[in-house]
């Protein structure tokens, strides 16, 4: 059963310092039509203005999302994200496998979130950090061994900043209802698992990105070419297909694409800064 938050949690604690007012989103946000993306981008250079988001595939399902205020935050953290890299800000955690989350994350991380049940309610999460907000929307889980599905046991997380919504559908065992979609909302960014079992299957992978049909997909949790070029062939009737060798990209409202297009970046672990 799902739940929607009623109940706004200000979080003050952990912020950056150059945290700021969020440009609101909604999940409707239109944008102008742009032929490209700027791919110019390494995870310690800095953004160059507060309408920027960048986004590095560190691995799997892990992503680090950040801001040109400061925020950083890693998805389906597992606790190891290379030799470098920030302290996030927020770490998003979904349980169905142990590569998707970490029973010791740091403790000096302000805000761990957690997508599973907690003392058997559904997780809720509405986190406001300012110049992001963190929602999730839940969804059910197959039970081990054949058992019976576990309800509201994965969490999509959605970040809502820069005038952008950007999803990470998690480990994601099931098509989502209509109610879902509702709460998930227009997503402008989707982080989609295209493994072909271990998720959902490739159809049916398919049909969610194309009812979401956001502006730019980002394929993770493939662990071959084969799944991820099934994928790529069954979205090319709808969506441009855009393969690059790096593993982080900047993307703003201005710079989404004209065309909703599947972009392919390599996972990479974060390295030390050389500065």
């Amino acid at each position: 059963m799902l739940r929607l938050t009623l109940a706004v949690a200000l979080v003050t604690v952990g912020l950056p310092a150059l945290a700021q007012d969020r440009m609101p989103s909604h999940c409707i946000a239109i944008a102008d039509a742009s032929p490209e993306l700027v791919w110019r981008a390494a995870w310690s250079d800095p953004l160059p203005d507060a309408e920027t988001v960048r986004i590095s595939y560190v691995d799997h399902s892990m992503y680090l999302i950040q801001t040109e205020g400061g925020l950083d935050v890693i998805t389906d953290f597992n606790g190891f994200t290379g030799s470098g890299g920030p302290r996030p800000d927020v770490v998003t955690m979904n349980n169905s496998h142990s590569s998707h989350w970490t029973a010791i994350p740091d403790p000096s991380i302000p805000n761990i979130l957690e997508g599973w049940r907690q003392e058997g309610a559904p997780a809720d999460h509405y986190l406001d950090l300012g110049e992001m907000l963190v929602r999730n929307v839940t969804t059910d889980v197959r039970g081990g061994f054949g058992g019976d599905r576990i309800t509201d046991n994965n969490s999509i997380f959605i970040f809502e900043v820069a005038g952008l919504c950007i999803g990470h559908l998690g480990h994601l065992h099931h098509e989502p209802s209509d109610e879902t979609y509702a709460a998930i909302g227009r997503l402008d960014v989707v982080m989609a698992a295209v493994d072909g079992g271990m998720t959902v299957d490739i159809p049916t992978m398919i049909r969610i990105v194309k009812r979401l049909r956001s502006s730019v997909v980002l394929p993770m949790h493939w662990f071959s070419g084969p799944s991820l070029e099934r994928f790529l062939v069954g979205v090319s009737d709808e969506f441009a297909v855009d393969v690059r060798d790096g593993s982080e990209m900047e993307v703003s409202l201005r710079t989404l694409p004209s065309r909703p297009t599947v972009v392919v970046l390599q996972p990479g672990f974060l390295a030390p800064s050389l500065d």
